[in-house]
């Protein structure tokens, strides 16, 4: 291809989220260059507004849907793709697979690859699936699947987790077919699905066999560089009581009080756990959270309650192996038992169901990491972005685990808008994360010759 002498860049002031101390004058390669020109955002907005558009919560026909729509829309853009449909009695019976907990009676895998021999040198990827919207009455604002755009803000469902993610990674393609750039070594998109409840699509496809040098998760990270992610299992908890009538409570035993010595002892294991983090933590008070998501006790007003289910997630640490994470929680709660006295005799059952996400994180040093703080910097103009680790579980610790491939999360929102009513994602920084993929895209799979790609300063004003 053509396009190998380097060219100044416009000028841009530092990035809006940092202090504008001065500008820089950016000495871009002049594929990266025309690539970045490419970038329409008016079709980027449009394709995020699609994605929001299609209701696609975890398990749902809506789901299927939009992996469809995806399918189609990168073998428009030129892209070999690979759709299938999954196996679910196969990947379920796997000795290593992640769990689930919506139902579903299908799932598609898609993975599109630009053309060009060997194993792609860079994988970008995104999740469709959301999770429901709660209750509709919190979304008094906005609908949640409208789409509203409002000040340069979109609001909805998945605009932040993670459809924002996915349009930025559509927009690295669309840019460089428009430009007319041809990559040396192959790009691949990875759209999965049940990323919310355990990561079935990313480990179907890796045990498709799919693979990449690296990979990029365009979660939202809020300008941060995630290269770690703690775990999360989820546990079902059932307390026994004894149910009378509510006039002569005393001759029961009610479920919700035998409940409460456990939900004591649940919090103090929460608090050892979380005495030593790692310092990729930092401001995060509690990295590896204990949460009870669900208690349903009794089935009438007036009767003692014999029966209570809580169902929550427990955080495992980074490297834990996640039986011994289950272990610690079942001595807790076996302990707290036994120095109850109903309880003793009736103990609390433990279960595991739903996902199993384990901790993942980026091998220490990773030259994936600098790769994208020069590509970020070089087009916002600003300082490269921190790195950090999240307290949620993700794709990332199969595609690094199960798949070996080193990955780490960059990509548009605040993760504090995800599963709420208030779910949102800023435009212009979708468009910063577009414009951040595309650079380290052809930096990663080139299509030119390497060597004047880094960024020179020069003073304010010049």
């Amino acid at each position: 291809m053509t396009g190998c002498t380097p060219v100044i860049a416009h000028r841009v002031p530092t990035d809006r989220r940092q202090p504008r101390s001065g500008y820089r004058r950016l000495v871009l390669h002049a594929a990266e260059a025309r690539a970045l020109e490419a970038i329409d955002e008016p079709a980027l907005v449009a394709s995020l507004v699609e994605l929001v558009r299609v209701p696609s919560v975890t398990g749902s026909d809506a789901e299927s849907e939009l992996q469809h729509r995806c399918s189609s829309l990168l073998a428009n853009a030129g892209l070999d793709v690979d759709t299938w449909k999954l196996d679910l009695d196969e990947l379920t019976a796997d000795e290593q697979f992640p769990g689930t907990e919506s139902p579903r009676h299908e799932g598609y895998g898609v993975v599109a690859t630009t053309p060009g021999a060997g194993e792609p040198a860079l994988v970008l990827q995104g999740h469709v699936d959301v999770v429901p919207i709660g209750d509709p009455a919190k979304w008094a604002h906005h609908d949640p699947f409208a789409a509203d755009i409002v000040g340069g803000t979109l609001h909805g469902r998945g605009a932040c987790d993670m459809k924002a993610g996915l349009a930025a990674n559509f927009a690295v393609v669309a840019a460089l077919r428009r430009a007319g750039i041809a990559l040396v070594r192959p790009l691949a998109l990875h759209c999965v699905i049940s990323e919310e409840d355990g990561g079935l699509g990313a480990f179907a496809t890796m045990r498709r066999g799919h693979r990449g040098d690296v990979a990029i998760i365009s979660e939202p990270t809020s300008g941060r560089i995630v290269t770690a992610n703690a775990g999360s299992l989820t546990f079902r908890l059932e307390v026994d009581g004894r149910a009378a009538h509510g006039s002569t409570r005393y001759e029961g035993v009610s479920a919700i009080e035998m409940f409460w010595p456990v939900h004591e002892a649940v919090v103090r294991l929460e608090a050892r756990r979380n005495e030593v983090a790692d310092p990729r933590f930092a401001g995060y008070p509690v990295p590896y959270p204990i949460s009870i998501g669900t208690v349903h006790a009794g089935d009438w007003a007036s009767s003692v309650p014999d029966l209570l289910v809580a169902e929550g997630r427990l955080g495992v640490q980074l490297g834990e192996d996640p039986a011994v994470a289950r272990a610690a929680f079942d001595e807790a709660v076996a302990a707290a038992s036994a120095a109850t006295p109903w309880l003793r005799n009736h103990p609390v059952r433990v279960t595991w169901p739903g996902g199993m996400f384990a901790s993942g994180q980026l091998p220490d040093g990773h030259e994936l990491v600098g790769d994208v703080q020069h590509a970020v910097a070089d087009v916002t103009g600003g300082e490269p972005p921190p790195t950090t680790a999240a307290p949620y579980g993700s794709d990332l610790r199969l595609y690094a685990g199960l798949g070996g491939i080193p990955t780490l999360h960059y990509g548009p929102g605040d993760v504090r808008f995800a599963h709420a009513p208030r779910e949102q994602v800023d435009i212009a920084e979708v468009l910063d994360v577009a414009r951040a993929l595309t650079v380290l895209t052809l930096r990663r799979c080139g299509g030119y010759e390497s060597g004047q790609q880094r960024l020179r300063r020069e003073p304010p004003g010049r």
